[in-house]
This record gives structure tokens, sequence and C-alpha cells, in this order.
């Protein structure tokens, strides 16, 4: 049954819309982490369903807030609204009559509720459009990726071009030619077919993303059948699911069990199982907890969000995050308590290690891992950590690569 609306309050479906935009979440997004499908969402926002109990809690959950807040009727709320979009850049030529905003709300809640979602709408849609300007710019996966394309056009041209030129050629070399051009059209063919799969998902809500942000993805939603969509994220898949085929042979699901919420140190010391692999295995079975991997350069090659945490915006990570500091003292674990941006506070655990070469005089390479799970009663001091420096709040902080839109003129 629909639920009716009247125009003297605020519908939970206007106030859950209303609180989606402003923390720049697609319904799909608000679907995935509440446990409802995208369609059931849209219903909802529509006020075309009613909220039931177990839908109210999951939803207030994912957007942060009480389940209170999602009961029709929260003029208070429609107040809070206005008060930002009053806050916010309005044009000098504008007076704004903050003293008869409650008469506003009062008297004409359907325009008040419209400058509110408008207000919400363009804030989203601005950092929205921040974050696909500086991907669309700054991304090295785009760049590279038509490098690598314009390098295979010109292979192919120059190898046609010797084909025709030389009619007279050698039978073997006219063979090895054909076998170049091969190659070559395979390669262009898979980058291609790459760079359209990216550039497609630009019309997507969830944006452009990478092969790494595909996988990650997918990994988040429970992994459903038929893997990532391009085959650059399913080979990344492919390549994690042996990693961890190769961890539950050395750490089996049955010893794991009853380890799960543990102390990894004294787990590890326990088992003599190594601390990287207690780590990975707990931050993978936990339910509240998170996992990050990185490269001996500092790349991350997995992450997996910790409790209600977002997941990893585009960007660089925030460089103070332990499991960087790990990687300059390798084999030595350290244990932070980490304050994100929003006051969430997290138990990071991290270690470094080194993988031998693979034959005298190889290269030795560096990886380190790190647990991230929910803070129970902390002692400072916290290290304080942001989600990308492009739009980290903080101030004042040694490790900021690129100014923040979120301080420009503070």
């Amino acid at each position: 049954m629909s639920q009716p609306s009247t125009p003297h309050r605020v519908t939970a479906g206007a106030r859950i819309r209303e609180r989606r935009l402003s923390l720049g979440l697609t319904q799909a997004d608000l679907a995935r982490r509440a446990g409802i499908s995208p369609a059931y969402m849209n219903l909802i926002e529509h006020d075309r369903r009613n909220l039931t109990g177990h839908v109210r809690a999951g939803l207030a959950d994912a957007l942060g807030i009480s389940e209170a807040e999602l009961e029709a009727g929260r003029e208070e709320a429609l107040l809070h609204g206005l008060r930002v979009a009053a806050a916010r850049d309005v044009p000098a030529e504008i007076a704004i009559e903050t003293e008869r905003m409650a008469e506003f709300a009062t008297r004409l809640p359907g325009w008040a509720g419209l400058v509110v979602a408008l207000s919400e709408r363009a804030e989203a849609q601005a950092r929205r459009l921040t974050d696909l300007s500086d991907r669309m710019t700054q991304n090295p996966y785009l760049l590279d990726t038509v490098h690598e394309v314009l390098s295979a056009i010109t292979s192919l041209r120059s190898t046609a071009s010797i084909l025709v030129k030389e009619p007279q050629m050698d039978a073997a070399w006219r063979e090895r030619f054909h076998g170049n051009l091969d190659q070559d059209s395979l390669r262009l063919s898979v980058t291609a077919q790459a760079l359209v799969a990216y550039l497609d998902s630009f019309e997507q809500d969830a944006g452009l993303m990478t092969p790494q942000e595909e996988f990650e993805t997918w990994i988040a939603e429970g992994r459903p059948d038929g893997g990532p969509a391009s085959d650059a994220a399913r080979a990344l898949a492919e390549s994690w699911a042996e990693a961890e085929a190769a961890d539950r042979l050395r750490l089996p699901d049955q010893v794991l069990a009853p380890l799960l919420g543990g102390d990894p140190f004294a787990l590890a010391a326990r088992t003599g199982v190594p601390l990287d692999l207690i780590l990975r295995r707990l931050g993978l079975s936990e339910p509240g907890s998170g996992l990050m991997i990185c490269d001996g350069a500092g790349g991350v090659t997995f992450r997996k969000a910790a409790g209600q945490q977002e997941a990893a915006r585009p960007g660089d990570p925030c460089a103070m995050l332990p499991i960087f500091e790990a990687l300059g003292q390798p084999g030595t674990p350290l244990q932070r308590i980490i304050e994100t941006e929003t006051g969430d506070l997290l138990e990071a655990t991290a270690v470094a290690t080194r993988m031998p070469a693979d034959h005298p005089g190889g290269t030795v390479l560096g990886r380190a891992v790190m647990l991230l799970r929910p803070a129970a009663e902390p002692e400072p001091p916290f290290v304080p950590v942001g989600p990308t420096c492009r739009i980290c709040p903080r101030q004042g902080c040694k490790a900021r690569r690129v100014p923040s839109i979120l301080l420009a003129g503070a």
C-alpha cells in the first residue's frame, strides 16, 4: 500500500531522499547498504511503500540517523535543511529572512521542502562534478589506457605499411609480420574494450570505475554470480580467488572460526601462523572488520570497508593510515587507533613483509596488510585520517598532498 502524503508534513520518502542526496549517495548505493532492492528503494522514496520496522532500521543505519528521524512529520528536519541551504553560497543580492524560516516551513512546507531538496541536490551534483573532473583529468588508469590504444594503433599501422611496401618479402618475415598484426590487433581489441566499458560507466549513477574499484565493489556486494563486468576486473577477481584459496589452505576455516574477534598478536603467537596471514583472514571473515592491502610502492591492491564506513572514494588513500607507516619498518607490527573525518574510531593493526626473490639477484617485493576493527572504549592519542586529500576537511595535516576543495577560502 502506498503511503499518503499530506501538504503539512515532510514525508518519510522525502526525508530519506534529502538525507541520501546530502550524503552524495545514489538510490542503488543506499539500497545495497540497507539490504533491499533498488526498485523497492525507489518506491519508498516516492512514498509508495510503507516502512516496516526492519526496513526502517536498515535505512536509518545506512543513513547514519535515528529511526525517529525517518518518520513523517519531522518539521525540525525541514528547518535544519533550510538552515543548511541558507548557510551555503548565496548571491550577495539575495537577502535571506532567516528569522522567518520557521514561519516559511510551517505555512508553505511544500515550497520549503523544494528549496531543501534543490539545495541538497545542487551540493551533491557539485561534489559529483568535482569527483568526475578529477577522474577524467588525473586518473592514471584512463591516461594509460588511452596511451595503450594509441600505441597499438601506431604499431598496426606501421606493420601494415611494411607489408604493403614490400610485396616480395621473404615468407618467414611475412609470417612474422602477420603474427605481429595478430598480436597488436588483439591488444587493441582488449584495450579498446576496457576503455569503452570505463567510459560507458560515466552515464551510470555509480560514476566511473577503474577495474580495481569494480573488483572491490564486486567483493563488497557479496561476490554475485557472473563476476565483475570488465575483463580487467575479472582478472583481478581470479587472482584474488587464487590468493584467498592459498590463505585458506594455510589457515582453514575450521581452525579460524574460534579465533574470530581475538587479539591478532596473541593468535599469531599461539598458532605459529604469520601475522599478515592472520590479519587477512580476520579482515575477510569478521562481519564488522575491514581490510587493506598495499604493495611496496604504496599502491592499494585491496580494500574492504570496516563497519559502517563508506566505500573508498576515488583518489589516493590517506597517507596517515598506519599501513603506510608499516611499509617503512618491515617485519615490525604496529597498532594504532585512527579517527576518521566523521569521528569514527577504528583499531588498525598493520604489518609489512618482504617477499623473497624468485632467483639470486631478483627483485625483493614488499607488501603491507592492515586489519581495521571498530574500537571499543579506546584511549588517546588517535591518528586523524581522511577520505582523500581532495575532499578531506582536516586543516594543518602534515601529509596533505593537494589542497582540499572543502577548505577553499577557509
